[in-house]
């Protein structure tokens, strides 16, 4: 965990979020409290793109499962090829913040040299391909799934940089170099100890069948998303559009999303396809309060994690018959 100087520090930064106000630590209750307290013990800090989720506590909860079953908790693979993961999705879905902190995280772990790669966008081998056991796939996929909505969350409510904006160009690379000292992952995390955070869900993850804690974590987040009381006129054309959506970006002009008459699907679309198109206008449209907003916005990331790992799944499969 991090010095309580730095921790404090770190629990004020968010309050840099955009278009919603996260519950501060020393307001925390119920659910709400437990999962800052969860994030500081296992991630080592309260990390701003789960606490922006503060306003709807079972997003909050389902995003906090998601990561901590995924990225920290104890597996067949190790931390560092997870954070490559994590930093290889982030930098395909264009979110600078993740892929900073992030490459923080491989820096930590002595994987300076990939970190810089994925930076200055050079190939680095993705621990996803190749062979591997059901356990280590599952773990993996899971990390990528998770990276693929906090992506799009990130890209909502955070800036470029987990860095404050005050800080002058001329000394972000030592104040990078400081906090990624902070920022070294927490080992000895026990898989299984968030999931008492969430109902238990379906089980119907069948690319997380080979690791049970996973399958039972994203069974959970899962069912906390399909009990959000977005509209149905939302869920049904979004989820029809992203049924035939490959996953590739559809550039930087939004005209594509023009010819939806509802800003709320508007806004869904854009978070679930092109995160980086969301904009004041774009938010201020769907006129939405800070719970509804952070769980229309958490809805429709899940949606698109959900399809581009299914898709990624399917041609794995298809790869090794």
């Amino acid at each position: 965990m991090a010095p309580v100087l730095v921790r404090l520090a770190l629990r004020r930064a968010v309050r840099e979020a955009r278009y919603v106000r996260p519950v501060p630590f020393g307001r925390a209750t119920g659910l709400v409290r437990d999962v800052y307290r969860g994030l500081e013990r296992d991630f080592g800090m309260l990390a701003p793109p789960v606490a922006v989720h503060s306003p709807s506590p079972a997003v909050l909860a389902a995003s906090w499962v998601m990561l901590r079953e995924s990225l920290v908790a104890a597996g067949e693979t190790s931390r560092a090829d997870r954070e490559i993961v994590a930093t290889l999705v982030s930098r395909g879905n264009s979110c600078p913040y993740c892929v900073e902190v992030h490459g923080m995280a491989l820096e930590s772990l002595g994987r300076s040299a990939e970190a810089a790669a994925i930076v200055e966008g050079r190939p680095v081998a993705d621990p996803r391909e190749g062979a591997l056991s059901a356990g280590a796939r599952a773990e993996l996929t899971a990390v990528a799934f998770a990276f693929h909505y906090l992506n799009r969350v990130v890209s909502v409510f955070l800036g470029p940089s987990p860095l404050p904006p005050t800080v002058p160009d001329s000394a972000r690379a030592k104040a990078k170099a400081v906090l990624g000292r902070f920022l070294r992952p927490v080992t000895g995390a026990s898989p299984g100890d968030s999931l008492e955070l969430l109902p238990v869900g379906s089980r119907d993850f069948a690319w997380a069948a080979g690791n049970p804690v996973v399958e039972d974590a994203f069974s959970r987040a899962s069912s906390a998303f399909a009990a959000l009381p977005v509209p149905a006129s939302v869920r049904d054309l979004v989820e029809r559009e992203l049924s035939t959506w490959d996953g590739a970006p559809p550039g930087l002009s939004r005209s594509w999303v023009d010819a939806f008459d509802d800003p709320a699907v508007r806004l869904a679309l854009v978070v679930a396809k092109a995160p980086y198109q969301v904009d004041d206008a774009l938010v201020a449209a769907a006129g939405l309060g800070d719970r509804e907003l952070v769980e229309l916005v958490g809805w429709a990331s899940f949606a698109a994690a959900a399809n581009l790992t299914s898709r990624r799944t399917a041609d794995e499969a298809g790869e090794r018959t």
